[in-house]
């Protein structure tokens, strides 16, 4: 229980925090530069949008796993890197290229769906 708390105070912060810069990126980009045309901060907020958008969703998926599926959230928590590290090279290696297009697909999507 002890671990959710923590884990959920870290998302929640890291929400905050993308929300804070999502709301201040407009004002900060014109104060850098006062030439910059009133379309540019929102375009180019659209990232911090998808960050944003992301870790809510990365908050909330875990919040409903451990709600609903409490013994995978443990082994996912205590016992996955103990076995992760006896797999073989190769296997590691498939997995972390699975991981990471599924990743880089999400965001593809996220941020086709903001556009």
């Amino acid at each position: 229980m002890k671990s959710i708390i923590c884990s959920l105070r870290h998302e929640g912060s890291m929400i905050f925090l993308s929300l804070v810069g999502f709301l201040l990126f407009p004002w900060l980009c014109r104060h850098i530069d006062v030439t910059s045309a009133p379309v540019d901060p929102g375009i180019l907020s659209i990232v911090l949008m998808a960050v944003l958008s992301f870790l809510i969703f990365k908050a909330i998926t875990w919040w409903v796993i451990r709600i609903i599926w409490p013994v995978f959230a443990e082994y996912s928590e205590v016992y996955f890197e103990e076995e992760f590290t006896s797999l073989l090279p190769l296997q590691k290696v498939l997995i972390y290229l699975a991981f990471y297009l599924l990743l880089l697909f999400g965001m593809v999507l996220t941020l086709a769906a903001l556009v």
